[in-house]
């Protein structure tokens, strides 16, 4: 391996990896990258990227409520997700309103309902790892669980990767074919709603939009081929992970908030690079 003036590259990358945890949350955070790249995909498609910041949100009083009555805190915020997922459907189902305004009022209750909670214990350091992640402090079971999920989302995604692609290009000719467009968003929702509090573990409540959105974003400017985009979203996030875990490690600084920057600055890269292209083309 190169050395340079007293550089080894070998032992520098090695060095995060002779700890478990950094092992264990280097894994984590490459399962739920995969996760959200994956997912993001149709979430930038559809133009849901409002709907994953409000449920990393609104799983917040879940969260508050499972840790005040020491439950399963991941059965407490998937509840509180499911709920929202669930309740901005059936809300914006019959057209009467608007699915942001409903995703404004659902979230925005749940979050203030969330901060009363928080203020009825004496301390809000409790909860400082549900707000910001805590990405080394990942267990081995909460790998398996992020695991067991993640092949869940990942293998109902493949089973209706071609109902969802079409209701995301052409909803009305895919109601017109017979396909339930209701049941599918149903679906997409919940599947969120799974996949926001898996990422919470990692990167907290407010950063896991931006690593649900930024990468599929940054993949759109790349190619507009829905499979070629959830590849390349992939590639970004699991080099933002653990780019972002190695900067964290060296630099001491917040893993997660490390993470979602590398995510941006890639963005930023795929931005650039498709202005030069249309500039170019001009």
């Amino acid at each position: 391996m190169m050395e340079i003036e007293g550089f080894d590259l070998l032992d520098w990358l090695l060095e995060p990896l002779r700890f478990s945890f950094m092992r264990t949350g280097l894994m984590a955070a490459i399962l739920v990258g995969i996760i959200c790249a994956a997912l993001g995909a149709y979430v930038v498609l559809r133009r849901m990227a409002f709907i994953g910041d409000a449920l990393a949100h609104t799983v917040l009083p879940g969260l508050v409520v499972a840790y005040l009555n020491r439950w399963n805190l991941f059965g407490g915020a998937i509840t509180a997700g499911i709920v929202t997922a669930l309740g901005i459907g059936w809300v914006s189902r019959r057209g009467q309103i608007r699915e942001d305004t409903a995703i404004g009022v659902i979230f925005t209750a749940m979050f203030a309902l969330g901060i009363l909670l928080m203020s009825t214990v004496r301390s809000f350091r409790d909860f400082t790892h549900m707000l910001f992640g805590n990405i080394l402090g990942v267990s081995r079971a909460d790998l398996t669980l992020i695991a067991i999920i993640g092949a869940g989302v990942i293998t109902t995604l493949a089973l209706l990767h071609k109902e969802l692609e079409l209701t995301s290009y052409d909803h009305i000719h895919a109601q017109t074919i017979g396909i339930n467009a209701d049941r599918l968003r149903f679906t997409l929702l919940i599947l969120l709603a799974f996949t926001v509090v898996t990422s919470i573990q990692v990167v907290g409540v407010i950063l896991t939009s931006a690593l649900l959105v930024t990468p599929a974003a940054a993949a759109s400017l790349i190619t507009n081929n829905l499979p070629r985009m959830m590849l390349v979203a992939a590639l970004i996030a699991v080099f933002s992970a653990v780019a972002g875990l190695y900067v964290s490690f060296y630099t001491n600084v917040a893993s997660g908030a490390a993470i979602v920057l590398t995510c941006t600055a890639c963005f930023g890269i795929a931005w650039a690079m498709s202005v030069i292209r249309h500039q170019v083309m001009r």
